[in-house]
């Protein structure tokens, strides 16, 4: 709670998405545009959202598919590059999550200065990456050894392209993982990129851990982010800021500005 409250405060914080291009070694990658394509078109995003008054903003490597559980150091390594490039012009606090290594993770981080990580770090999912085991105990020490223990942990209880094998109740999943010191904020997710998690989630995850924040971590959308901001306490947002609400698009300044608009309105005072 205070690492979370010292980015953001009081406030619900809205957290839009810098989705960068796929990365050299990845499928769709493309080598013609090289490193400068990843640049400006990262630059791009990051001048709509914070010109849309984002209150931070998360830098991420959604364009890697089919994604990895350990992934290349040349993944890590570009990512860091393209923030580092970008780092005089980020006028907000931003977070980092390369998916799926919690270790990348906490490394990218910490070599760019990032106030927060996502990751999936607990749970035992079968997935699209096959057997899905993350290891919290690691990704959490090798944080301290990188001497970042500021560094906010967003723990994702709820694994996009995967089914839990712990079929225990999302609620007590979560409670276990705060029980164990991991995160600073519980997200909780829909099945995949760009589809919202149930809102009966949301409350049910809220209602066992009222002194954590819990926010919503895919598919809000500009009609629903004033009823996922009356449960949730905050939100990472992507697919609907982006032209004509495609993951894969650039964000649209215009649907940013919107989503923003509404999001301001929803969070006045209860």
């Amino acid at each position: 709670m205070d690492r979370f409250r010292s980015i953001f405060g009081d406030v619900r914080p809205v957290i839009g998405m810098v989705h960068l291009g796929a990365l050299p070694g990845a499928p769709l990658h493309d080598a013609r545009a090289g490193l400068e394509g990843l640049v400006e078109s990262a630059r791009a995003d990051l001048a709509a959202l914070q010109a849309a008054g984002f209150d931070a903003v998360m830098f991420g490597n959604e364009n890697d598919r089919p994604y990895e559980l350990k992934v290349d150091t040349a993944s890590t390594a570009t990512m860091a590059y393209v923030i580092g490039r970008l780092r005089s012009e980020i006028t907000v606090p931003f977070g980092v999550n390369v998916l799926w290594d919690p270790m990348a993770t906490v490394a990218l981080a910490a070599a760019t200065g990032a106030a927060f990580a996502r990751e999936i770090l607990t749970g035992l999912y079968a997935s699209d990456m096959g057997l899905w085991s993350p290891d919290a105990g690691a990704a959490m020490r090798y944080r301290d050894r990188l001497d970042r223990r500021d560094l906010a942990m967003f723990a994702n209880v709820s694994a996009e392209f995967a089914d839990s094998l712990d079929r225990r109740p999302l609620p007590d999943r979560a409670r276990s993982a705060v029980f164990s010191s991991i995160p600073d904020a519980v997200l909780v997710s829909g099945q995949i990129t760009g589809e919202p998690a149930a809102l009966s989630d949301l409350e049910a995850v809220k209602a066992v851990l009222p002194e954590v924040p819990v926010l919503a971590n895919t598919g809000v959308k500009h009609d629903t982010v004033a009823d996922v901001l009356a449960v949730a306490d905050g939100c990472i947002v992507g697919s609907a800021l982006k032209v004509d609400g495609d993951t894969w698009a650039p964000v649209d300044p215009e649907r940013a500005a919107d989503f923003m608009a509404r999001a301001r309105a929803a969070r006045r005072p209860r």
